[in-house]
């Protein structure tokens, strides 16, 4: 019994330690996960703690069901346009970009440590694929605002990636147990064939399961405490039957939760707020025990031939991994280069360390101290230097203001849409415009105000005031659009415009009053597609745009009768002085082209 308590005890104190450390360490810039690791070696063998850990077994099971919470986490939060616009190189670099840095690093391998090319390609297989966990949190908990698409690219690659590391790594572990196949060629086509499965097998347990797990979580009454208790249980489910059946269960548990975060359903915020708890107890949990399991002074041998591959990586293999797929991922260089240093090494590498330890392999610890040092490595130099770099590249935007004070509800009644209660700040769109006149998204609907205590019907107030409390009903995907309404403005522009859509035979007066847009005489009365079709020479494409002094007005669909919607965008790429003078220019713009094309009707032409 004391032994147990003692268990107990010892094991709350380093999480509850862990999470202050890793508070205090945001003031140095360290990496959260580097410092959840050190804390494992603390307490280990080799530190004050003590504890002799080596029972990889119980690794590899926590690893497991730790890394399936952190990439259903991670679908949670994933869009689905978003996934959409990355699917390609995506899938490239969780590929190709794999078997690239695998092949290059493996080389290293070969040469550093004088040892037979399958073994090689076995230490380049386990550090191969970028780590979910460390991307993730390196995205999110450092407070890193990149371009959607740069964004997205790293999530997606580190939600794709595990299932071809997973292959190569059991791949080489096999040839080196069984030895070299007599037929080369079977071999490979064998494992391609094993792969294939993999990928379409994760990609189909995890949609069905993702769609199961949706149909019940909106059919079933329960206590709402137990939905994001079911999610998550059905997210291990769905790892272990993927596994089970020889799927990749990591794959499958990813696609699930986008499957579930991006369908609304009447627990997304409880299953949003318990999931994100979760992934960071999944997190430390698993750092903790994989700093446990190292004993450092064994390491001491490795660290110069082992710095010297985790280099490698960094500054080749990498690198050349991502420029290959480069001319696919439509990013800027300075966008690429950030890519191809943001690869972080993290859990997985180690975890798929542990591989050759548990098939009983010669040199099996061998290729987990190699493992555990690569990762040391890349989360001091890439994790503790990301933000330098994206600010020395210039791909980081600026830094998003205070979110307004939000509690969100869901509503079990109408799935379609939840409550949202938002606390107007200083300096925020909601105070320097007309109640009646903010640009709030066309199915939001303000329910009330809440002023000093009283309530007050949405039309009895001419404006708003600091610290009103305005309850919203509205789709979840508008919250984001609701934060940068009723949050502080600090300038700079955010990765949620402001971008509002509307039919092409909208009638441009009414949109120009509602956004403050300056109305030419004339214009009140045109739709919004004729003052584009005015205004644009030649025939309308999909993303043409026009540009007033403070938004710009896109094509943002056509049809046979011309242009079906548009896009409102009030926080432009390119604000600046020559913005003033835009509607002396639209208005020039649509007096010539009007000319023109009475004078080509007249002529015939």
């Amino acid at each position: 019994m004391d032994v147990t308590n003692s268990l107990i005890l010892f094991g709350a104190l380093l999480v509850f330690v862990s999470i202050l450390a890793g508070m205090a360490s945001a003031r140095f810039g360290a990496p959260l996960l580097l410092v959840f690791l050190t804390l494992g070696m603390l307490a280990g063998q080799d530190g004050p703690g003590g504890i002799e850990f080596n029972d990889y077994g119980a690794t590899y099971l926590v690893g497991s069901v730790a890394l399936a919470i952190i990439l259903f986490d991670g679908g949670l939060r994933t869009r689905w346009p978003d996934f959409k616009s990355v699917a390609l190189p995506a899938g490239l670099l969780a590929t190709v970009g794999v078997l690239v840095t695998a092949g290059l690093t493996g080389t290293a391998a070969f040469f550093v440590f004088d040892i037979g090319p399958i073994e090689a390609l076995l230490v380049g297989a386990i550090v191969a694929s970028t780590d979910a966990a460390a991307v993730f949190l390196i995205l999110s908990g450092r407070g890193m605002r990149l371009r959607d698409r740069v964004r997205s690219l790293l999530e997606a690659e580190a939600g794709l990636n595990d299932p071809m590391a997973v292959l190569l790594t059991i791949t080489c572990v096999t040839l080196l147990a069984n030895g070299a196949p007599e037929d080369v060629g079977n071999t490979a086509l064998a494992v391609f064939r094993q792969f294939s499965v993999q990928m379409l097998g994760g990609f189909v347990v995890g949609a069905i399961g993702g769609a199961l797990l949706l149909v019940a979580i909106n059919r079933l009454t329960i206590s709402s405490g137990l939905y994001p208790v079911l999610a998550a249980s059905g997210a291990v489910l769905l790892f272990a039957a993927a596994q089970h059946v020889g799927a990749s269960g990591f794959l499958a548990v990813y696609v699930a939760g986008m499957i579930l975060g991006n369908n609304r359903h009447k627990a997304t915020f409880l299953i949003s707020r318990f999931h994100d708890g979760l992934a960071w107890l999944c997190q430390i949990v698993m750092f903790l025990v994989l700093g446990l399991l190292v004993t450092p002074s064994t390491l001491i041998d490795l660290l110069l031939p082992a710095g010297v591959i985790a280099l490698v990586l960094i500054l080749i293999a990498r690198p050349v991994a991502v420029a290959l797929c480069a001319p696919f991922n439509g990013l800027s260089r300075k966008e690429s280069g950030f890519v191809a240093w943001v690869g972080l090494r993290g859990a997985v590498p180690i975890f798929l360390a542990t591989i050759p330890v548990l098939s009983g392999l010669d040199q099996g610890e061998r290729y987990f101290g190699v493992a555990y040092i690569v990762v040391l490595v890349s989360l001091v130099v890439q994790g503790w230097s990301a933000g330098r770099v994206g600010r020395w590249l210039g791909v980081l935007l600026p830094p998003r203001p205070a979110l307004p004070s939000r509690v969100e509800i869901d509503l079990p009644s109408e799935t379609g849409r939840n409550l949202a209660a938002f606390s107007v700040q200083l300096k925020s769109m909601a105070t320097r415009r007309p109640f009646a006149r903010l640009p709030l998204p066309g199915e939001a609907m303000v329910i009330s105000v809440i002023r000093d205590g009283k309530i007050y019907p949405p039309g009895t107030l001419e404006t708003l005031a600091v610290g009103d409390d305005v309850l919203v009903m509205t789709h979840s995907d508008s919250i984001p659009t609701l934060d940068r309404i009723f949050g502080a403005r600090q300038g700079g522009r955010e990765d949620v415009p402001l971008v509002f859509h509307f039919p092409g035979s909208t009638y441009f007066g009414p949109v120009a009053e509602m956004y403050d847009l300056p109305v030419p005489a004339g214009w009140e009365t045109l739709t919004v597609a004729q003052v584009l079709r005015d205004t644009i020479p030649g025939k309308l494409k999909v993303g043409q745009t026009i540009r007033f002094p403070s938004a710009d007005l896109s094509v943002k669909a056509l049809d046979d009768t011309g242009v079906s919607d548009v896009a409102l965008n009030l926080e432009p790429d390119n604000p600046g002085p020559m913005r003033r003078f835009a509607l002396t220019g639209l208005i020039l713009r649509r007096a010539v082209l009007t000319r023109l094309r009475s004078i080509r009707s007249r002529s015939g032409r």
